[in-house]
């Protein structure tokens, strides 16, 4: 499916997860601070868009995800995860409710994995799980206004159908210490409306009603408020714990939920086995890193001999990186828990060493949330 987005002046494809919408419509920079202004739309026409109806919709969703689903108003937005049983995450959904419909906003390559888990976890119940992303199209914006000069969300049953990011307000445990969270500027709207409206929103960009912004724009404003994204900071082996995810998209006062052993055992009693971290790059060879490339330190040793280069260490690998208008080159990276905060890190990319700095969103030193008393050793007496 074409995006009439591609067809405004100027407009760039994007290529990797965003294949299919403009990356960017001759200056990311500037289009970055028209977004975060909010006088511009981005197209998200690339995301899958899959309905559940059916009167046991919310109770069954409660019962499989991370989050807390069986009282979602008319119009209420949330995220939740599914887990697999050892709590790995499998599927992340921006979910909103119409009062008739539940309506599931995905990245284009889950829409079909996610729909089939559902339909094979029915069983008896009243519902059904639809793949709707050939009639609906997701547009997105930090404020109604934009989004509203462009085209009026999507309402088959008399609710719109706005999807509004919780990362902004921590709703569940947060593991970072900092209090001025860069969160607090993601003001992110998700819209869903109907696809052969996207003319429409193109439009009225061509006509001056409204900016448009790329999705380089939108991901450097991400990756700045430090908001992980499935598509690109989770791999087979990621934990909600590792992107400090607690805070937005699990209710940790629910259970019974595949996974919830895990989320609950490493939250009380263990630590995330990697965290997450925003690394400021250094720009002077302007290289940006690409996603999956190694992130190094160099081991701590004896003075090496003379001429001898340090030993370097393998300790994570880049998963988003940008060009902020204000903070100039910066990515997210995964590490191993055990990396130092302060410890200066590589990241070799192009053959060139790009010197990092990071930044500790899932902190080194993050604990178990109840200290356990320990336990006398059991032995001999004397």
């Amino acid at each position: 499916m074409t995006s009439p987005f591609l067809s405004l002046p100027r407009a760039v494809a994007s290529e990797g997860v965003d294949e299919g919408v403009p990356a960017h419509y001759g200056n990311p920079v500037v289009e970055q601070r028209r977004l975060e202004q909010g006088r511009a739309i981005v197209d998200l026409s690339g995301r899958g868009i899959l309905t559940v109806t059916g009167p046991d919709r919310l109770t069954w969703l409660h019962s499989m995800a991370s989050q807390s689903l069986d009282r979602l108003p008319a119009g209420g937005s949330a995220e939740a995860l599914f887990l697999d049983a050892s709590g790995r995450i499998e599927h992340v959904a921006h979910v909103l409710d119409d009062g008739e419909t539940t309506w599931l906003v995905v990245e284009a390559s889950e829409a079909e994995p996610l729909r089939a888990y559902l339909d094979r976890m029915r069983f008896m119940l009243r519902v059904e799980v639809e793949d709707v992303t050939g009639e609906y199209a997701v547009v997105g914006a930090m404020s109604t206004d934009a989004l509203d000069a462009a085209v009026p969300a999507a309402a088959p049953n008399g609710v719109g159908l706005d999807w509004v990011d919780p990362w902004r307000e921590a709703s569940g445990y947060q593991y970072s210490h900092e209090t001025d969270h860069p969160a607090a500027l993601w003001r992110f709207i998700e819209r869903v409306v109907p696809r052969d409206a996207l003319a429409d929103a193109a439009a009225a960009v061509e006509a001056g009603r409204v900016e448009a912004a790329g999705a380089l724009a939108a991901e450097a404003l991400r990756i700045a408020a430090w908001r992980p994204r499935f598509a690109t900071e989770v791999d087979e082996k990621a934990i909600p714990h590792e992107f400090d995810w607690l805070r937005s998209a699990v209710d940790l006062g629910k259970g019974c939920y595949k996974g919830q052993e895990t989320v609950a055992k490493v939250l009380n009693l263990g630590r995330p086995p990697r965290r997450l971290v925003l690394l400021h790059l250094d720009g002077s060879d302007t290289v940006l890193p690409a996603p999956g490339e190694e992130v190094v330190g160099e081991k701590a040793r004896p003075e090496p001999a003379p001429g001898e280069a340090p030993e370097r260490k393998v300790v994570g690998q880049i998963t988003s990186s940008a060009m902020h208008y204000e903070m100039g080159p910066i990515a997210l990276a995964v590490v191993k828990r055990a990396v130092p905060g302060d410890l200066p890190l590589i990241v070799e990319s192009h053959g060139i060493d790009v010197a990092a700095a990071q930044v500790e969103i899932v902190p080194a030193d993050a604990a178990a949330a109840i200290e356990v008393p320990r336990l006398p050793r059991l032995g001999v007496r004397h």
